[in-house]
């Protein structure tokens, strides 16, 4: 048997366990038992890079109000792998609409309604879709978790994904992975 240092067991491991959050988000429970989310792994050194750099182009649009997107894009660098989940906007079950009122209008208004590009996000979208997005991050969180790997989730990632165009969802987060001797992602700055 190869002798595995202990750097490349832990990017393996990473690696593993994010193909493993990707599952447990595709598996979470999802409101009105229709599924929208979307998964994408980054572990290249160069997609990392090329996504920090965008996280950095966002917060150039507005330095004071968006610092947090340097500061993550700081924390994806020293990241093994990012973990993006995201979810499309469209109302469910239209032959049964909800109507549930949470996005301001019925379903059928909210299917015909102008959808407007944010960049970072596109909206409006159904409120059932944003719950599913957050159960699915809660349980790729906890898997992570569950497999020792630090893991903090990131409006700013998924922000600068959909600029970049890697996820054709409405909404995305990010959750940025490691395996150090410290988490990085939570540091008191």
């Amino acid at each position: 048997m190869t002798p595995i240092n202990s750097n490349e067991a832990e990017k393996e491991g990473v690696l593993a366990a994010a193909k493993l959050m990707a599952v447990s988000a595709r598996t979470a429970p999802k409101t009105r038992g229709l599924d929208s989310i979307k998964t994408l792994i980054l572990q290249e050194p160069e997609e990392l890079e090329n996504l920090a750099a965008a996280m950095e182009e966002v917060y150039r649009e507005d330095r004071e109000r968006l610092a947090f997107f340097k500061r993550n894009a700081d924390d994806v660098r020293q990241s093994s792998a990012v973990l993006l989940i995201g979810v499309t906007g469209e109302p469910k079950r239209m032959e049964s609409p909800l109507d549930c009122g949470a996005c301001g209008m019925d379903c059928a208004g909210l299917l015909k309604a102008k959808k407007k590009e944010r960049g970072t996000a596109r909206g409006p979208m159904c409120h059932m879709q944003s719950i599913d997005l957050g159960i699915a991050l809660s349980s790729a969180a906890k898997a992570a978790s569950d497999f020792g790997v630090d893991n903090r989730m990131m409006y700013s990632i998924g922000a600068a994904a959909r600029r970049m165009k890697l996820m054709a969802v409405d909404l995305a987060i990010g959750i940025p992975l490691s395996a150090t001797g410290k988490n990085p992602y939570f540091t008191g700055r």
